[in-house]
C-alpha cells in the first residue's frame, strides 16, 4: 500500500508543478504582451508595422497548447491510462498465444492419429 500512496503523492506533486508552470506562463504572457504593446505603440519601436499583434497572437496559441496539454492530455493520458493500455495489449497477446497453443495441440493430435 505504501508504494501506491507514494505513486499518488508523486502524481499529485507533478500535476501541481504542471499547473504552477502554466500559471507562471500566463503571468509571463500578460506581462510580455503589455511590454510588446508598449514597445510598439507607445515607444514606436518597429513602426509603421504593428508587429506586437502577431507576437501576442502567436504567443497566445502557444499558451493555448500548453493549457490543453496540462488540463486535457495529461489528465487522460497519464500513468493509469498507460497501464490500462499495456494490460489490454498483454491480455490480447496471451489470448493469441492460447489460440495458437490450442491449434497446435489439435494439429498434433490430428497428425498422430
Amino acid at each position: 500500500m505504501e508504494k501506491q500512496a507514494h505513486e499518488l503523492y508523486e502524481y499529485a506533486r507533478r500535476r501541481i508543478r504542471q499547473k504552477k508552470v502554466l500559471y507562471f506562463h500566463f503571468v509571463f504572457f500578460i506581462i510580455g504582451s503589455l511590454f510588446m504593446f508598449v514597445a510598439n505603440d507607445l515607444l514606436e519601436y518597429g513602426l509603421p508595422a504593428q508587429w506586437y499583434k502577431w507576437g501576442i497572437t502567436i504567443w497566445l496559441f502557444i499558451f493555448i497548447f500548453h493549457f490543453i496539454k496540462v488540463y486535457l492530455l495529461d489528465r487522460f493520458m497519464n500513468k493509469n491510462w498507460e497501464r490500462e493500455q499495456i494490460d489490454r495489449l498483454v491480455e490480447k497477446q496471451k489470448n493469441r498465444l492460447r489460440q495458437l497453443e490450442s491449434k497446435t495441440e489439435a494439429d498434433f493430435e490430428k497428425n498422430n492419429l
